[in-house]
């Protein structure tokens, strides 16, 4: 299952629900058929009747009032990943499918497994568990991710340098920070 939107309170007094999509087009939530929530065990008929800023106010069949609207705030909504199309450039993929590839270094040694993909707001991020079931965040650049190769079922994966922070302050490769001992009170 592929979350494709959400929706996001209730919008006047008969019923109409505002609804944030995630899919490319955002028009196009309402072209996959009835949605479901996550467990697949309510289901979502969903027309699209216009916008409010980046929302989109939709009529839901089964709800007509603006307390039924309300009790779907924060709710999922998903589509099988069959349902989605095929990406047509090499370089697109849905996070979807990554979850649970395994994640390998240049040479081939086992890093991980994506567990997920985040956005805190200054880009995406895999989370991986390691070998021995600790988890590491990574960032998903071509930097750090220069290969993702979703048909053979795989991501070569370059984490970046840890540098470690010695006690007096400067860096463990000898670096001091910038500015320090250049006269500055």
């Amino acid at each position: 299952m592929v979350c494709i939107g959400q929706f996001a309170g209730s919008h006047g007094v008969r019923g109409l629900v505002k609804l944030r999509s995630f899919t490319g087009d955002p028009a196009a939530i309402a072209g996959y058929g009835p949605l479901t929530d996550e467990h697949g065990q309510r289901r979502f008929a969903v027309t699209l009747n216009g916008q409010v800023k980046e929302l989109w106010l939709a009529r839901v069949e089964g709800i007509s009032t603006r307390e039924q609207a309300q009790a779907l705030a924060g709710v999922r909504l998903y589509v099988a990943r069959t349902a989605l199309p095929e990406p047509e450039d090499e370089d697109e993929f849905y996070h979807a499918d990554l979850i649970g590839l395994p994640a390998e270094t240049a040479d081939g040694a086992r890093f991980g497994v994506v567990k997920a993909i985040y956005d805190f707001g200054a880009g995406d991020m895999l989370e991986l568990q390691r070998p021995g079931g600790t988890l590491e965040l990574l960032p998903f650049t071509r930097a750090c991710v220069p290969v993702v190769d979703v048909k053979g079922g795989r991501l070569v994966v370059e984490p970046p340098a840890v540098v470690e922070a010695r006690p007096d302050g400067g860096d463990s490769d000898g670096a001091e920070a910038a500015g320090a001992g250049e006269g500055e009170p």
